[in-house]
């Protein structure tokens, strides 16, 4: 089964599924961290690790689950889908140990976790380029510019057919695609696109499982809808990538695109967010962050989505080993690539 087609995953791990069953970790009724147990008769930490959050990180989150309980038998992860939005929520009330996010965390929710007394260290994992498609017959269009995609997608638009689009396109119904409300790439691609979060028309097919949205764009001619690049990989031989023109000439999504900060205004970071009281009180937490540092670059790559570069690797690393809390992104910061921000963690 891919790891993307999972709305809620659980890992449950162990050397026999049963015996799992009895003997992991348990979970606290509270939504506390879980067991504090750490050691491990057949090797490794023991006890449970909860994350949830954003549909499009869930598969690289999902990854690492997977190969760390190979090294981790006794230990219980669960990785749960709630969008970016939903994930904070329970980030917030303590009910998880990592978030997962799309986007940065917002102000709100820093004064909700604490409020609760919840601390993080904010930890980008990935970069991602938010991916504009179309159905596979569409021959008409290559690229599209940021103010026809503004044009289409901004509060109030009567943009329903091609021809509406660009002069030139033909007579065919536009059928649209998109991240549903409580998802960070909603946040993202309306800041980017439209210039307001969470300003967006709702008359199109929305959703948080982004396998709903690729198989409404390859089902319908006249569709277009985004996502994020790796579910586009995973899918490029049933969906067309659009490339965007924001002002500079059209550019297509891409590794060297994103990495490179060429594709603008949608590339963007992938975070996870740890709960720092979890660290201190769940072994299992700071296991599996150095397993991710030691393996994620590769599991990333696996997962269809780009790697850090080595050096913003190193300065996040630094980051995690040194337990600096707060949040070096002052919002969504649309543009401004990923090695720009962390100057800030370097004063470079």
């Amino acid at each position: 089964m891919s790891s993307r087609t999972v709305g809620i995953l659980t890992l449950l791990v162990g050397s026999a599924l049963a015996a799992c069953l009895v003997g992991c970790g348990p979970t606290s009724e509270s939504g506390d961290s879980g067991s504090k147990e750490t050691g491990s008769k057949s090797g490794g930490v023991s006890g449970s690790l909860t994350i949830d959050g954003s549909s499009t990180v869930t598969p690289i989150l999902a990854a690492v689950a997977e190969e760390f309980s190979k090294t981790h038998p006794d230990s219980r992860v669960t990785v749960g889908t709630s969008g970016t939005g939903g994930g904070f929520k329970k980030f917030d009330a303590g009910e998880i140990d990592i978030s997962m996010a799309s986007r940065p965390i917002k102000q709100e929710e820093i004064d909700k976790a604490k409020a609760n007394g919840i601390d993080f260290i904010e930890l980008p994992v990935a970069l991602d380029g938010l991916t504009v498609v179309v159905n596979k017959e569409n021959n008409w269009v290559d690229h599209l510019t940021v103010a026809e995609l503004k044009k289409i997608w901004e509060p109030g638009s009567k943009i329903n057919n091609w021809k509406d689009v660009r002069p030139g396109f033909p007579d065919v119904p536009l059928k649209l695609y998109g991240a549903g409300t409580d998802s960070g790439t909603f946040d993202y691609f309306t800041l980017a696109i439209v210039g307001k979060e969470k300003a967006s028309r709702t008359d199109y097919q929305a959703s948080e499982d982004d396998n709903v949205l690729i198989q409404g764009v390859k089902g319908d001619k006249g569709a277009l809808g985004y996502f994020g690049f790796g579910y586009y990989e995973e899918n490029q031989d049933d969906l067309k990538a659009v490339a965007i023109d924001n002002g500079s000439g059209p550019v297509a999504p891409s590794v060297r695109s994103v990495v490179g900060a060429t594709y603008q205004p949608l590339s963007r970071p992938l975070l996870i967010y740890v709960s720092t009281k979890a660290m201190e009180t769940n072994k299992v937490v700071g296991a599996f962050m150095e397993y991710f540092f030691a393996n994620g670059s590769q599991l990333v790559e696996e997962a269809k989505f780009i790697p850090l570069p080595k050096e913003v690797l190193d300065v996040v690393k630094k980051h995690f080993d040194e337990r600096k809390t707060g949040s070096l992104f002052k919002g969504a910061e649309v543009g401004l690539g990923i090695a720009e921000i962390l100057k800030r963690e370097t004063g470079g």
